[in-house]
């Protein structure tokens, strides 16, 4: 007996496509899977991988008899897609998602999803810079956070079944409330990622260093900035206008520590440099041992290269 018998996976990126192909591998998991997307670019690339059973060429459709429904496009599709979706959604069903905020998520989905149908919003902590249909593969959850959001009436069932979702395909599951996962992945995530694409950006626009010598002389840090800068803007793009209290939040405290260490440059002060890196290096350890990075040397690329 599987899980869902049909689920239904709207938008075939690097997340959905990473799904479909981790329930092909895994089993178990469901009879059936459609899938949907709008990009044409993407339609021939996904037929030819065959990841998933039928490519619906009709939105509302995709969704009929489906049990579980997720959403893994950019957060500012949500409500238009839901409001497409709402009367093809089978009673009973559950409707959940993949974006990196939770907050506003049922914001968008709840006004126009019936009531019979449960909404239960996650967030896989997965990912690379990389995006499409062809970027996806199956162990990409392994050993890593899906974060779950349920609302304080969620059905206990659905969640327990969506928890063991996530579970099958490799993740570790943590129960969240939305607000407070947005405030830790506004730092973890969001921030990081918005720091990226200023640095990249003021380099690109230097006056006095031209583009050429940016690109010929990067240095480990800047070239690990472009990678993260290089993440779909479409999806970023609606991240920090949909997380923006959480975000500016954090971008106040990341100021104030910044001009903290301007201080500590400017006054020669050696002492609260160093126990700053002291501190910030102990982090990457940390991280190491919790198993979300491999001690790998230069980020286990080819020394030769």
């Amino acid at each position: 007996m599987t899980l869902y018998n049909q689920i239904t996976i709207i938008g075939l990126g690097l997340i959905g496509s990473s799904i479909a192909r981790g329930i092909k591998e895994v089993g178990g998991i469901t009879n059936r899977i459609i899938g949907y997307d709008n990009n044409p670019e993407y339609i021939n690339a996904i037929n030819e991988l065959g990841f998933v059973d039928e490519l619906s060429p009709d939105l509302a459709h995709s969704v009929i008899g489906s049990d579980l429904v997720i959403l893994a496009t950019p957060v500012g599709t949500y409500s238009s897609i839901a409001k497409t979706i709402a009367q093809k959604l089978a009673p009973g069903a559950t409707l959940s998602d993949v974006g990196s905020i939770k907050g506003a998520v049922l914001g968008m989905l709840k006004p126009h999803i019936p009531d019979e149908v449960h909404i239960i919003p996650a967030h896989p902590v997965a990912g690379t810079e990389q995006s499409g249909p062809t970027a996806g593969y199956a162990s990409l959850f392994h050993d890593r956070w899906s974060i779950i959001t349920p609302a304080e009436n969620t059905d206990k069932e659905a969640l327990n079944r969506l928890s063991k979702f996530w579970e099958m395909l490799g993740s570790n599951v943590e129960i969240m409330d939305a607000d407070h996962h947005d405030k830790v992945l506004a730092i973890t995530s969001h921030v990081p990622h918005l720091i990226a694409y200023n640095i990249v950006g003021t380099a690109r626009d230097l006056e006095e260093v031209t583009k050429s010598e940016v690109i010929k002389f990067s240095a480990g840090g800047f070239r690990d900035f472009t990678r993260i800068a290089a993440s779909n803007p479409t999806m970023w793009r609606d991240v920090f206008l949909n997380n923006k209290e959480a975000v500016l939040e954090m971008l106040g405290r990341f100021s104030e520590d910044l001009s903290a260490l301007q201080r500590a440059i400017r006054w020669d002060d050696g002492d609260a440099l160093y126990d700053m890196f002291v501190k910030t290096r102990q982090i990457r350890k940390q991280i190491i041992d919790a198993g979300q990075e491999d001690n790998i040397i230069n980020f286990g690329r080819d020394l030769d290269d």
